[in-house]
């Protein structure tokens, strides 16, 4: 199935390179271009989208706010930030807001249409840098639960463990899959096992989740280089 695809970014320059480009990939048929989060929201309200990548930085509603309100208008959007910014703050927000993944704006071209088609899928994607920010924000939160988080890894296989740990340094289920010697199959199995005993909703509050019960610690993900 192709994707819809709305862009909605202040800025031409970007905007309109972004939709032949993205265009150009079989997966995703560009359906709109937007210059606020104002018109992005009006124009899921009248047209059917199935992803919206979205600025965060413009003019009256901001792209967080724009995903909140297009979320609540239609829950079966998937929205995928894209910003020139990586500040915690930002993903957090997008997060918060519902975001299905959350990337800078100097993602390599394939790297950002692939992200567009595994949100479509309903995978939640955050890029690199995002992750960072992510991280750093949360070590510098409260000092981490590592008793709670003990315990509640003991209620996990020995192989959930692993794929929890993995999913910390937010790494794709492909790169777990070829980590683990697994099917990308198995993997997804794995991964909604550990969201339901966890009671998460997504791989993304798992980063969240592990570096605040002290499962993952500061630098362990330099030593799971992706790929």
């Amino acid at each position: 199935m192709t994707v819809r695809l709305l862009l909605a970014d202040d800025q031409d320059l970007l905007r309109e390179p972004l939709a032949l480009m993205l265009g150009r990939d079989e997966r995703i048929e560009v359906v709109g271009s937007v210059r606020s989060g104002d018109e992005a929201i009006a124009f899921v309200r009248d047209h059917a989208v199935d992803v919206v990548l979205m600025d965060v930085r413009m003019p009256g509603t901001d792209g967080i706010g724009a995903t909140a309100e297009v979320l609540r208008l239609r829950p079966a959007v998937r929205v995928l930030v894209l910003t020139t910014f990586d500040l915690d703050e930002y993903v957090l927000g997008a997060i918060r807001s519902g975001a299905s993944g959350f990337l800078t704006k100097d993602a390599a071209p394939d790297e950002l249409a692939n992200a567009v088609a595994a949100v479509a899928a309903g995978e939640p994607v955050l890029g690199d840098r995002a992750v960072e920010a992510l991280i750093d924000f949360v070590r510098r939160g409260p000092a981490p639960r590592a008793a709670s988080g003990s315990a509640t890894m003991l209620t996990l296989s020995p192989r959930e463990q692993e794929v929890v740990r993995l999913l910390a340094t937010g790494v794709s289920n492909d790169e777990i899959a070829r980590r683990l010697y697994l099917s990308p199959n198995t993997v997804k199995t794995h991964v909604k096992a550990v969201l339901a005993k966890l009671g998460l909703p997504d791989r993304i509050h798992v980063v969240i989740w592990a570096y605040e019960h002290g499962v993952l610690r500061a630098g362990e993900r330099e030593d799971h280089p992706r790929g």
